[in-house]
């Protein structure tokens, strides 16, 4: 019985692989091997970073929250704390953008707890 090999497959295989790498330099955009790996390496990347990503917004949001914090005497530990304590249900994406764009709503805040 003659072996059956499937090309059909192995092609659409081969060819969205190298979709995936469209735009990448070199070998690494048209050699099958060359391009498999480095497709490989950028979808680890990409789920790594999609995660890495989240910290960095949040760690991002805390530094603009301390400094908006600190023009009004305060450390970001100590406006947290004080936020927490006075039930103001606002997270730290939506107080990082007050903290940048809108000082007088911020100042408010301020206000409100001390």
């Amino acid at each position: 019985m003659p072996k059956a090999n499937n090309a059909v497959a192995s092609r659409a295989r081969r060819k969205r692989i190298l979709k995936q790498a469209k735009g990448f330099f070199g070998r690494r955009k048209n050699v099958w091997t060359v391009a498999k790996n480095a497709v490989e390496k950028a979808m680890t990347y990409a789920y790594r970073d999609r995660k890495q990503k989240k910290r960095n917004f949040r760690a991002l949001w805390i530094m603009r929250i301390n400094a908006g914090a600190r023009l009004h005497g305060m450390s970001y530990s100590q406006f947290m704390g004080k936020i927490k304590a006075n039930n103001i249900e606002l997270n730290r994406k939506v107080l990082a953008d007050l903290a940048m764009n809108h000082q007088d709503a911020f100042t408010a805040i301020v206000n409100k707890i001390k």
